[in-house]
């Protein structure tokens, strides 16, 4: 399910209306990876144009966007604006935001563990938000607090860094990421609020145990 909403900021998709709506849309930031915006309204002129058939979305499922975006190859930023929220992705380019629906029993959470440098985020901005590791690989155990593993694999980050995965909701627990003799672990939730970015997991010597 989508619905296509006018962005009542902008007139018209110009260049600068891009750029302006990868900042205000998108933007890695401590306020939850948006910064304050006009409430957009819903569309129902005819003759829209299709953002997602634009940008070679169309048909997709909110679930297959969201991946196909984070595991893009292109160097951020892109040229449009894509967040992840708690149950629909987010896509506009300054005149136009389409919300799509996510699975409703799952919240994405992208990682991007790091060394020596990061940033603020909450919502995880498919299309800014870059991270320190590319394309490393690391091992990753995800383990709620009742003990289930939800994940314990090598996995390789992404082209921006990050590293996502579909968790079951209203749960709570520990993310931990290990390479070689670095290691580091941070809380996590997937229950109502919760962030789908996680910029916050260092990894240092001896920070975690090394995957059995």
């Amino acid at each position: 399910m989508r619905t296509t909403r006018h962005v009542r900021a902008f007139a018209g998709r110009t260049l600068a209306g891009l750029a302006a709506a990868t900042i205000v849309l998108a933007g890695c930031t401590s306020d939850g990876g948006t910064a304050p915006a006009p409430e957009p309204e819903q569309s129902t002129a005819a003759g829209d144009a299709d953002l997602l058939v634009d940008l070679g979305l169309d048909g997709l499922s909110g679930q297959e966007i969201v991946e196909r975006l984070d595991t893009s190859s292109q160097g951020r930023p892109l040229g449009f604006a894509a967040s992840v929220r708690e149950d629909e992705v987010l896509i506009g380019d300054g005149t136009i935001e389409v919300a799509v629906e996510l699975p409703g029993d799952q919240l994405y959470v992208s990682i991007a563990p790091y060394v020596g440098s990061t940033h603020d985020c909450y919502f995880h901005s498919l299309a800014t938000c870059q991270g320190e590791m590319v394309e490393d690989e690391v091992h990753v155990r995800i383990v709620s607090d009742d003990g289930d593993v939800l994940i314990d694999e090598t996995a390789t980050t992404y082209a921006n860094g990050f590293i996502g995965f579909w968790l079951p909701r209203d749960v709570t627990g520990t993310l931990e990421v290990t390479q070689d003799h670095l290691g580091g672990s941070v809380p996590f939730a997937t229950t109502e609020g919760s962030p789908t970015c996680v910029t916050t997991l260092q990894l240092v010597p001896g920070g975690a145990p090394s995957p059995s």
